[in-house]
């Protein structure tokens, strides 16, 4: 993605933690819960690597359709699962964007911004209304969902690091926000 440095590398981080914690809760005892914690590691990850400022290091040519191919395969899941819940279909639009985004940089990639012409693309657009409205609705929910959690450290119960709701809700949330980050950059 272009744009300054050190927002870059704040996504990196951002990006790489989410991941990671991700892997983490790919460690707990329900079945669905483990199945979407690997995609949504492997987003984090991705994404961290195409946050990687083009200032300290511009992929070659053959790696935004590589992207584009590994985000792809990660909708395929979530197409399928989809038919079980809404949370499946912000995975699929999640693939979706980052596809189109690896997509608009494998055809751009020498201009600052990605389409280097004149207003917002409709389909940027439209998924930064779809990213923003879902990181504010996240937001909003996540609130409830810490105060009720035990109201102190310690109050969590014998729920490990995977299995917490709240965080699990804060990591989508960062991947949301970064979304939109990614975006705004096109």
């Amino acid at each position: 993605m272009h744009g300054p440095a050190t927002s870059g590398w704040l996504l990196v981080a951002l990006c790489a933690v989410t991941g990671t914690y991700c892997l983490v809760r790919m460690r707990s005892g329900a079945r669905e819960q483990r199945g979407a914690a690997g995609g949504e590691a492997l987003m984090g990850f991705g994404m961290a690597a195409m946050a990687v400022p083009a200032a300290v290091f511009t992929p070659p040519s053959w790696a935004w359709p590589v992207y584009a191919v590994v985000f792809g395969a990660t909708a395929v899941p979530a197409l399928r699962a989809a038919r079980t819940g809404t949370h499946h279909l912000h995975h699929l639009v999640g693939a979706g964007a980052m596809v189109y985004m690896s997509v608009v940089m494998a055809g751009a990639p020498a201009h600052p911004h990605g389409q280097g012409g004149s207003g917002v693309p409709v389909l940027t657009g439209a998924l930064l209304l779809y990213f923003a409205g879902y990181v504010l609705l996240t937001g909003v929910r996540l609130v409830p969902v810490a105060a009720m959690a035990g109201g102190g450290a310690g109050g969590g119960g014998s729920a490990g690091w995977g299995d917490r709701p709240e965080l699990t809700r804060a990591c989508r949330l960062s991947m949301g926000i970064a979304t939109v980050a990614m975006l705004l950059t096109m």
